[in-house]
């Protein structure tokens, strides 16, 4: 069986996708010791360790893993953390700590030499720069952009830290592969140079309309399917929220909804975003129960993403996060409910984890020896 390693664990989902696919995940690392607590819960025999990206070397990964030093390690993998990509944080890019440890599973994937490496991230990867110049700072007015703010100039920064690799990087959509939500994130998959193997992203199996030879995108609906006689753990509304909540439809819906009661009713629960650009789409939204879930946060209930209930007035429940990112029905979260968000909104969808370790496995499968 193929062997992989795993970083930046988190909640499990790429580990658990991985595994499906053929993997023998042999080392799974993750630095939150209520994330361990989630894997171990639910996979006893797995190897979790505790601790720090940085703090590791070639040597220590190998020992903790239980393998030789002749050993060969066919995948690494990892999701590493976001913030300092996403487009609602500073961009900080590599000078954040966050952005290190990105930089630090690059180097680790050099000193192992796995057949092939799979990193996983924000979109906003695509479009960060080394050095971030906030929008005020940018016109004729102002010098011209240097190469390390120009965007993109992290990624290819990057990029640079794995020269014995093929790279192929991709923004998939999780709903184009069966998943019901649409979750956009950046895989980056890269294949040793050596193996003069090509990546190529799986095709899509689903779409929009279900044509093409493609399947309808599959939705809340078919996820919730699973939970009859489920009991659900979620936060509550404040009494505020929640009044305007119930004025949007059942089935699906936004803040454009309040309309119905009046504008003045539209000013009042939007208070300073009423005037604020963009479409606002996520204030006060009932997620649709016939279209695949908006991508799931790390909190069902941040203002301007909002993810309430498609017919109960309430957001999201844990077991309902659960179920969109398709983890096993008797999946167990530690820690508390905040934390318990947190793990499931920023997994890997599983199925999405299962076909990308398949299409990795038919192209490095000619180089795959057993260890016992």
């Amino acid at each position: 069986m193929a062997t992989a390693i795993s970083f930046f664990t988190g909640a499990g989902g790429l580990d658990i996708g991985l595994e499906k696919a053929g993997f023998n995940v042999r080392f799974s690392l993750e630095i939150n010791p209520t994330y361990c607590k989630t894997m171990r819960l639910n996979y006893p025999s797995l190897n979790v360790q505790e601790g720090d990206i940085m703090d590791y070397t070639k040597e220590r990964v190998f020992r903790e893993a239980n393998l030789s030093e002749d050993d060969e390690v066919n995948l690494v993998v990892g999701g590493s953390p976001c913030q300092s990509f996403s487009t609602a944080g500073k961009r900080q890019a590599f000078s954040d700590p966050r952005g290190q440890a990105m930089l630090k599973f690059a180097d680790l994937v050099t000193d192992i030499q796995p057949d092939a490496f799979l990193l996983e991230n924000v979109r906003g990867l695509l479009s960060a720069s080394l050095k971030h110049r906030p929008l005020n700072h940018r016109g004729s007015e102002y010098p011209d952009l240097t190469e390390e703010e120009i965007p993109g100039s992290a990624l290819k920064h990057l990029l640079s830290h794995f020269p014995d690799y093929e790279v192929s990087t991709a923004l998939l959509n999780a709903a184009d592969y069966g998943v019901p939500q649409k979750r956009e994130r950046v895989f980056i998959i890269g294949v040793r140079k050596d193996l003069n193997k090509t990546f190529n992203f799986p095709e899509a199996t689903h779409n929009k309309w279900g044509t093409d030879g493609k399947v309808l995108w599959r939705t809340v609906n078919d996820a919730f399917k699973k939970l009859q006689n489920t009991k659900h753990d979620y936060v509550n509304y404040s009494e505020e929220r929640l009044k305007y909540m119930q004025m949007i439809p059942k089935g699906g819906g936004n803040w454009r909804d309040l309309r119905a009661y009046g504008e003045e009713t539209v000013q009042k629960a939007m208070g300073g975003a009423y005037k604020s650009g963009g479409g606002k789409v996520g204030y006060f939204r009932r997620i649709y129960a016939n279209r695949p879930a908006p991508t799931l946060l790390t909190s069902p209930i941040q203002k301007s993403a909002n993810l309430g209930h498609p017919f109960e007035n309430r957001p999201l429940s844990i077991q309902e996060y659960l179920a969109i990112q398709e983890f096993p029905n008797s999946y167990q979260i530690a820690g508390g409910l905040n934390d318990q968000y947190i793990q499931v909104g920023n997994a890997v969808p599983i199925r999405l984890a299962k076909v990308l370790g398949k299409s990795i496995l038919t192209v490095i499968s000619s180089n795959i020896t057993v260890i016992v």
